[in-house]
């Protein structure tokens, strides 16, 4: 009897409890002031000036454990990768390129049904930054953060438990100053006296399939 009673409570939870595994890419466009005005001030005289928005492209991938009707949490994890190049003369080709790692702790609000599942909420954690410049000599920099994410999310049926994904996200990451790995030199703009950090607003588009069971 005892086993019985055990089955009949935990059997909601086992109907309610789900996980879903996603995986994606897509494009963020973002705004990096300080980057950016570190690259127009140096570099731009020599080829293409960064705009205020600019594109790049991200992977993601997330877990997710649905604990209620209505409510999910998860972990994502968003790997974006940039890069600006130029030809200064005499000095051959300048490069800069970035990998902005961005895994987060998120929560959402999951309005499903026959076929179909949105998804609203947000979430924070930390991120990590690696950039090379090469410019004659090649260096590392590295920077660390934190950021804040909002986020919006449509699946839909493909078959059995396989989904097609459509995201929107919304992202500020407040990023420390770029320092050489080797000798902790900060990267300066000298137009304006002041390190160069990694901190940027940018909102992305992203689809990919998602498996839920």
């Amino acid at each position: 009897m005892r086993k019985i009673l055990v089955l009949f409570f935990a059997f909601p939870l086992i109907i309610i409890a789900q996980w879903d595994f996603s995986i994606s890419m897509g494009l963020d466009y973002k705004s990096t002031p300080s980057y950016r005005d570190y690259i127009n001030s140096n570099f731009s005289q020599y080829g293409k000036k960064l705009s205020s928005f600019s594109s790049a492209i991200n992977f993601g991938s997330e877990i997710n454990y649905r604990i209620a009707d209505n409510t999910q949490f998860g972990i994502e994890i968003s790997y974006l990768i940039d890069s600006y190049n130029v030809n200064i003369g005499m000095s051959g080709l300048y490069e800069i390129s970035y990998s902005f790692l961005r895994p987060s702790i998120t929560t959402y609000y999951v309005i499903s049904g026959a076929g179909y599942k949105f998804k609203f909420g947000g979430g924070l954690g930390p991120r990590f930054v690696l950039l090379t410049e090469n410019n004659i000599v090649k260096v590392n920099y590295t920077a660390k953060g934190f950021g804040l994410l909002l986020k919006a999310e449509g699946n839909t049926l493909l078959s059995d438990n396989l989904y097609a994904v459509i995201g929107f996200d919304l992202r500020y990451d407040f990023i420390s100053e770029l320092k050489d790995e080797k000798s902790n030199n900060k990267i300066i703009n000298y137009y304006n006296g002041k390190p160069v950090n990694m901190t940027s607003l940018s909102a992305g588009i992203k689809l990919g399939i998602a498996y839920i069971f």
